[in-house]
């Protein structure tokens, strides 16, 4: 891996504005060529307990700073991102899998979050509320919630930690990251350039660990955590809530998805094939918005299929630094182990392989883009994420069923469907019990718009101006004795 600016590849935990490197560490993997990349420290409950302690100390200073100033230097975080897009990317594609275009796509919008709450966070404005009594005045006040922790998933290892470090930083609270154990290296690269950007100490702090439960609980039970972000998955999102619980904390849980994507017979063909395949296959189908379900009715399915076919089988597999590569590895064996799994129950209650259905020739962490058809509410895969380049493809005859459907599971992250009757739309859209709707669109994910789910999918809100608001407290201000 040849990095233009090789400060950006770091192997410590960073800790008050400090590189701290240790005897525990623990190697991150290339998962296209299954290569050992380099070692980063395995960091413990100790340096955990020393980063809330580096946070707790410069949050005073932090959330003092006029708001211009953070915003400031939230700019600089974000231009430098910019900068170093392509060594990045590079990095992002290296311990990651996805394919470059799709890392350099990733690394823009991962910096679109800096830039955004780079804005908001001069926009955190509090009320004058008219008093019901001539000698008072009320009035309420934003302020920031405090020290954050925020754990983040390999899937996304840049935009994932943006989206909740930015807003974080913006309303005035001072962050101890850690990043998941397979893509460290991206949030260390992010990290030194949040210090070169003139962060102060101890307002950011990383520590990359395989120690995750036990490096969890100190960030969950900690009395000076007072906020946890979490995105993963619901088991994890369950165990970190009852942990937190304890003292109370503010939470933010994005956890699992099981997205329907519904294709009416009125829909746009070739805009509903686009669609759904950037939802489905976009970094391997390893997204939480992936669409998990295709919900085809039946009067357009052979025209769909056809079209839906020839689209999936031109997808080339192969390392994403690889030229017109575009679709990467899964992450790991235990992926792989998961698609096999839910596939075979699948086609042991009668669906159909119609294309794929193996490992790719390209690796053992590579599976063939797949689409299975005949699927039924009886298997698996109906109810569990499939998390992989494997369509599951549904018949319904009415637009009640398509909604029955849709929305028959514990889950509720992001739904999709296409169709061009208005007055469907907006039906559907209404009906649908899901925190995010695409509609003939299949990218439904922007700085400027909120993301988040319901039911076990969890809640809060990342990005928008809702984004910021999870990390600031509201005060009610009330003034007697006034004549």
């Amino acid at each position: 891996m040849n990095l233009t600016y090789p400060a950006l590849l770091q192997q410590g935990i960073l800790i008050n504005n400090q590189w701290q490197t240790g005897n525990n560490t623990f190697p991150v993997y290339n998962p296209a060529t299954g290569q050992q990349i380099t070692e980063v420290t395995d960091a413990g409950t100790a340096e955990a307990e020393q980063a809330i302690e580096a946070a707790t100390t410069a949050f005073s200073n932090w959330s003092s700073r006029p708001a211009k100033e953070r915003a400031d230097l939230l700019k600089k975080w974000y231009q430098l991102v910019i900068q170093h897009t392509d060594d990045l990317a590079i990095l992002l594609t290296t311990e990651q899998g996805k394919p470059l275009t799709e890392a350099k796509g990733e690394v823009q919008y991962g910096a679109s979050f800096i830039e955004w709450f780079a804005e908001e966070c001069r926009r955190t404005y509090g009320q004058v509320i008219p008093a019901p009594v001539a000698d008072r005045r009320f009035f309420t006040i934003k302020q920031p919630i405090g020290v954050v922790a925020a754990i983040t998933p390999w899937n996304f290892p840049i935009a994932m930690i943006t989206r909740k470090i930015a807003p974080a930083l913006a309303a005035g609270c001072t962050v101890v990251l850690k990043p998941a154990e397979d893509t460290p290296l991206c949030a260390l690269a992010l990290a030194q350039l949040a210090v070169e950007a003139g962060l102060p100490a101890g307002v950011l702090n990383v520590i990359t660990t395989q120690q995750a439960a036990k490096v969890g609980k100190v960030l969950t039970t900690h009395p000076n955590v007072h906020k946890i972000s979490f995105t993963g998955s619901t088991e994890v999102g369950r165990i970190l809530m009852q942990q937190a619980s304890s003292t109370l904390k503010k939470l933010s849980l994005e956890l699992g998805g099981n997205a329907p994507a519904i294709v009416f017979d009125d829909a746009d063909l070739e805009q509903a094939v686009k669609g759904t395949m950037a939802s489905k296959y976009r970094n391997a189908g390893q997204t939480c918005v992936c669409a998990n379900r295709v919900l085809v009715q039946r009067s357009i399915y052979p025209a769909f299929l056809k079209a839906y076919q020839a689209a999936v089988t031109a997808l080339k597999p192969g390392n994403g630094t690889e030229q017109g590569v575009t679709i990467g590895p899964l992450i790991n064996q235990e992926a792989i182990d998961k698609i096999q799994t839910l596939q075979k129950d699948a086609v042991e209650h009668g669906a159909e392989i119609v294309c794929g259905g193996n490992i790719h020739e390209a690796g053992p962490l590579f599976y063939q883009p797949t689409i299975l058809t005949h699927c039924t509410t009886d298997m698996r895969l109906s109810q569990e994420e499939i998390f992989g380049p494997v369509s599951a493809i549904y018949l319904f005859d009415t637009v009640e069923e398509a909604i029955a459907l849709a929305n028959n599971t514990a889950y509720g992250l992001a739904a999709y469907f296409f169709s061009r009757d208005v007055q469907r739309v907006w039906h559907v859209a209404e009906q649908l019990q899901y925190g995010i709707i695409g509609m003939n669109e299949g990218i439904i994910s922007f700085a400027e718009a909120p993301f988040g789910g319901i039911k076990q999918s969890g809640y809060g809100k990342e990005g928008s101006f809702y984004g910021i608001e999870d990390y600031l407290i509201t005060k009610y201000l009330c003034l007697g004795g006034v004549s």
